[in-house]
């Protein structure tokens, strides 16, 4: 089983910063693969960044690409998302999420969520 809790959302101007925080428990390999996706009101979820934590390899949605940050703390088994330069679009429920994979490749098999952290931008 895995346990995934966020933190660090809030309301923040636009141009500004915000650091979100995925604090992880549960099997390693569950959770190999780590993401963050965001989901607005009326709008499909959509993947925002993902990492490997076998190497730490990333990927990001164009939308994020240049502003946003994937990175993660394996001794605190926490994952964080730097968001830099926010847009009003960028105003979301952001969620974590965990796959057990043996590689990252794309936004598939996501079985384990957090329950998420508001992010507005105005």
């Amino acid at each position: 089983h895995v346990q995934l809790v966020e933190s660090g959302g809030g309301s923040v101007q636009v141009g500004g910063s915000l650091r979100l925080s995925c604090a992880a428990s549960g099997y390693t390999y569950n959770r190999n693969c780590m993401a963050w996706f965001r989901q607005a009101p009326g709008k499909e979820r959509e993947g925002v960044a993902r990492i490997w934590n076998d190497d730490g390899s990333t990927h990001y949605a164009d939308s994020v690409k240049g502003r946003f940050t994937i990175s993660r703390d394996i001794a605190k088994d926490t994952v964080f998302l730097q968001m830099n330069s926010l847009k009003p679009e960028d105003g979301s429920m952001y969620y974590c999420a965990a796959a057990p994979r043996v590689s990252c490749p794309d936004w598939a098999f996501f079985n384990y969520w957090g329950r998420g952290t508001q992010v507005t931008v105005s």
